[in-house]
C-alpha cells in the first residue's frame, strides 16, 4: 500500500489533528458507514483479544468475527507493522484497556 499519496497522506494528518473522543467520533462517522465502524471496533476488540492470549473460539463467539478474520488480525498484531501492539500497549499503560478481559 501507498501511504504517501496525497489522499492518504491528508488522511493521516487528518486523523492527527483529533483532540478529543467527541470530535472523533464525529470524524469517523463521516467517514466511515455505520457497518464500517462496527467492523472496525470488532477487529480492534479482537486484537485486545489476542493480544491476552484469549483463545480464537471465544473471541469469534463475542465478537461475531469470522475465523478468517480472526487469524487475519492475529497476523496484523504479531506482524512488522506494530500498529496494534503500539496502541494496545499505549492504552494498557493509560489503564484504558482492562486486563485479561478484552473490552467490555
Amino acid at each position: 500500500m501507498d501511504w504517501n499519496t496525497p489522499e492518504n497522506m491528508a488522511l493521516i494528518q487528518a486523523i492527527l489533528e483529533l483532540k478529543n473522543p467527541n470530535e472523533a467520533r464525529r470524524f469517523l462517522r463521516d467517514l466511515m458507514t455505520e457497518k464500517e465502524i462496527k467492523e472496525f471496533g470488532k477487529r480492534f476488540k479482537a486484537a485486545v483479544m489476542l493480544s491476552q492470549n484469549i483463545p480464537y473460539s471465544v473471541i469469534e463467539n463475542e465478537t461475531g468475527l469470522s475465523s478468517t478474520t480472526v487469524a487475519r488480525v492475529s497476523k496484523w498484531l504479531n506482524g512488522r507493522g506494530g500498529g496494534y501492539r503500539s496502541i494496545i500497549a499505549r492504552l494498557h499503560h493509560r489503564d484504558l484497556v482492562p486486563a485479561g478481559n478484552g473490552l467490555h
